[in-house]
């Protein structure tokens, strides 16, 4: 037997969770809390908060140090938030006039494949989702992040050591992951998250264990002529820009309605903008983009780099590269998620139409994920909400930070969207908590009232079948 395999490297660090898990779900809620505060602390630290975001960027080549430790910190903190009080040990809920009680239980080894766009923070959230739930985890990262998590790991340890929390509760490869260790550990564990990769949420819906992944990301935002556009504008620079675009949330496509239009462009000039031409849009996607792939090498990188890569002449102060479209497909890449503070600008003759177009680049790339509006109208808030595939409608809000959870709106902090049934996703909320606990059910009896025929089909004989109204007695 070669002891090397990934298959029997993956069944030894699933074996010695299994016994740390074991010892784990014996916790308390305040022991609990004690060991996600421990881990959420060893991000947090300022000192090492800076050394991990330095390695992040240097190791993947991709986003912002500063930026960074910005996402790590409020990331980790908002998580806190949703998480304190919150009950994951023994009874959770209690409903008295239905007879329920529910308790919490682990979902006990879970498996976490994660990006490298966040090396840090997305690991970090799954872990201390999991560990809420009396979870023991095994953190897959991409090649690029690898070393990251790795050190991280280490400081995360320290801090478990100190209060006294089992060994291997937290564990990741020694070895340079693989595709075949991903694929091995997904068919041992009892649960696996998968934010990033397509092929490995395709793979994780294969391996036949309960799986929950989430979708890609292709944000477009609409701009009506209600809308404050200065306010609209400072709030799509900020978030397209955060961490080089390197979040799945971030702005590809403006969308925005024709009387508003130049003024819109107006505004995000002023916010550090530009607008390229079509030679200059011809000469940046020849760049951006190696035979319809993503260019790696220009990718989360600063506007002023992308353009100095292709030689274009800008100001040293830029902060985003603005192009024009009217086409949506694969023929028309800027439609599409470009992970790099580069924005497509759609005209829209007015609000139906915008729509329209929203719809077909949801129908082309990131359907399920999410949209964002910036208007001052409620009804067509709601339009959106009703008629366009998303999970989630961003209102007047930088897209970036409000999508994943903010502490000025209620959806839960997180790195990874779920997307729905739209992209086989099997979730359509932010990844949290309730998605890394089991939750058993004592029924009770409770007064009963038993339904007649007449409660529930006196109205539709009366319309349909007046002569059998009588057979409901």
């Amino acid at each position: 037997m070669n002891k090397n395999s990934p298959s029997d490297i993956v069944e030894s660090l699933v074996g010695k969770a299994k016994e740390a898990q074991n010892i784990f779900e014996k916790y308390n809620q305040k022991q609990v809390d004690e060991v996600v505060t421990a881990v959420a602390w060893a991000l947090c630290k300022p000192s090492t908060n800076k050394l991990i975001s330095k390695l992040a960027v240097n190791s993947t080549g991709l986003g912002d140090v500063e930026d960074k430790i910005l996402k790590n910190r409020r990331k980790t903190l908002g998580l806190l938030r949703d998480l304190k009080g919150v009950k994951t040990v023994g009874v959770i809920n209690e409903f008295k006039e239905k007879g329920i009680i529910e308790i919490a239980k682990p979902v006990g080894v879970v498996g976490a494949i994660t990006p490298s766009t966040n090396p840090a923070a997305t690991p970090v959230n799954n872990v201390i989702n999991a560990l809420k739930g009396r979870n023991a985890i095994i953190v897959s990262p991409s090649p690029a992040g690898s070393k990251v998590f790795k050190q991280l790991l280490e400081f995360i340890n320290i801090e478990l050591e100190k209060i006294k929390a089992p060994k291997n509760l937290i564990q990741t490869f020694d070895m340079p992951v693989t595709k075949d260790l991903t694929n091995a550990l997904m068919l041992k564990v009892d649960l696996v998250i998968v934010t990033g990769s397509l092929n490995n949420v395709k793979q994780a819906a294969k391996s036949g264990t309960p799986a929950i992944g989430v979708g890609q990301g292709n944000v477009t935002v609409i701009v009506d002529e209600t809308a404050d556009l200065e306010d609209a504008a400072k709030k799509i620079k900020m978030s397209k820009i955060f961490d080089n675009a390197t979040s799945c949330s971030s702005e590809n496509s403006l969308i925005i309605i024709e009387e508003i239009y130049n003024n819109l462009i107006d505004c995000l000039k002023k916010e550090g903008a530009t607008l390229l031409n079509n030679e200059k849009k011809k000469l940046l996607e020849k760049t951006l983009w190696i035979e319809g792939k993503l260019n790696r090498e220009v990718i989360a990188k600063p506007a002023k780099f992308i353009a100095d890569k292709i030689n274009l002449s800008v100001d040293s102060d830029i902060k985003i590269l603005m192009v024009e479209e009217e086409g949506v497909g694969s023929e028309h890449l800027f439609s599409g998620e470009k992970l790099s503070p580069v924005l497509t600008l759609y005209k829209a003759k007015n609000f139906d139409h915008a729509k329209e177009i929203a719809h077909k680049i949801l129908n082309y790339q990131g359907i399920g994920h999410s949209i964002g509006i910036h208007s001052k109208a409620q009804k067509r808030v709601m339009e959106i909400g009703l008629e366009l595939p998303v999970c989630r409608v961003i209102v007047n809000q930088a897209h970036t930070f409000a999508t994943g959870g903010s502490f000025t709106n209620g959806l839960p902090f997180s790195l990874s969207m779920g997307c729905g049934t739209w992209q086989k996703n099997s979730i359509d909320n932010n990844l949290n908590y309730k998605h890394f606990i089991n939750t058993t059910k004592i029924s009770t009896t409770i007064k009963g009232s038993e339904a007649e025929l007449k409660d529930y089909f006196e109205d539709y004989c009366k319309k349909y079948s007046p002569e059998e109204v009588k057979n409901l007695e």
